[in-house]
C-alpha cells in the first residue's frame, strides 16, 4: 500500500522516512529516547484488511488519514493519534447502502523492549497487562487502530433514523410507498370452511 507521510518535528524539522509497504509501522529512530522529545506526523495510507464488522467498515484498500504525535517517555513512545476515514455498509432495516465518516482518538504506550520484558516479570506473564512493545525502533499502530475503530462503528447501522424497512410480505421499501399494504391474509381454515360453503351454495342451485 501506498503511503504519503509528512512529519513534523517540534522544532519545526522535517522528517520524511516511511517505509511503503508497511505503511502503518511508524518509524521512531529520529525521536530519540530522551524524554521530552516529541514530533507530529500526517499519513494518508489505504486501508488494510478486517477494518470493521459483517454489516458496516472501512472497505480495504480506502483512504485512511492519520494524524499522530511521537513522545519519548521513560518507558518508550507515548502515540496520541486520530484516524479519519469514511465507513460503509448496508442499513439492517432496508438493505440500502450506508456511509459513515470515522473521526476516532486513540493514544497508545508502546514499550522499549528492556522496558516490556520487566512489566511482562513484574506482571507475571498475564497477557491482559502485556504492553505493545517496539520492534527494534518501530511501532505497528495496525492492531492499536484496529482496535479503535472497529468499536466505534454502529452495532446496528441505519440509512436514517426514522427508517421504516422492508415490507414483511413483499420486500418492497417503505420509504417510497408509506401507505404500501397488503390485504388481510386469510387464516387457512376458514378458507376451507368458504370453499366447502361455496360447494354445498353450487349444489342448491
Amino acid at each position: 500500500a501506498e503511503a504519503i507521510e509528512d512529519t513534523t518535528h517540534e522544532d519545526g524539522r522535517v522528517m520524511n522516512q516511511v517505509d511503503s509497504r508497511r505503511p502503518l509501522v511508524i518509524d521512531t529512530r529520529e525521536l530519540g529516547r530522551r524524554p521530552g522529545n516529541s514530533l507530529r506526523l500526517h499519513r494518508d495510507v489505504a486501508t488494510p484488511a478486517d477494518f470493521g464488522t459483517d454489516v458496516i467498515g472501512i472497505e480495504e484498500g480506502q483512504p485512511m488519514g492519520l494524524d499522530l504525535r511521537l513522545e519519548a517517555v521513560m518507558e518508550g513512545v507515548l502515540i496520541t493519534g486520530e484516524v479519519e476515514a469514511t465507513a460503509t455498509g448496508a442499513c439492517v432495516r432496508c438493505l440500502d447502502d450506508v456511509s459513515i465518516p470515522v473521526d476516532v482518538h486513540f493514544q497508545e504506550l508502546f514499550a522499549y523492549a528492556e522496558r516490556a520484558a520487566h512489566h511482562r516479570e513484574v506482571a507475571g506473564g498475564d497477557d491482559e497487562d502485556e504492553l505493545p512493545e517496539l520492534d527494534g525502533d518501530d511501532a505497528d499502530i495496525e492492531p492499536v487502530l484496529r482496535d479503535a475503530v472497529v468499536p466505534s462503528l454502529p452495532f446496528q447501522p441505519v440509512c436514517r433514523e426514522d427508517c421504516p424497512g422492508l415490507c414483511a410480505e413483499c420486500g418492497a421499501r417503505l420509504a417510497d410507498d408509506p401507505d404500501h399494504a397488503h390485504e388481510a391474509a386469510v387464516d387457512p381454515r376458514w378458507a376451507a370452511l368458504a370453499a366447502l360453503q361455496e360447494q354445498d351454495e353450487d349444489q342448491r342451485k
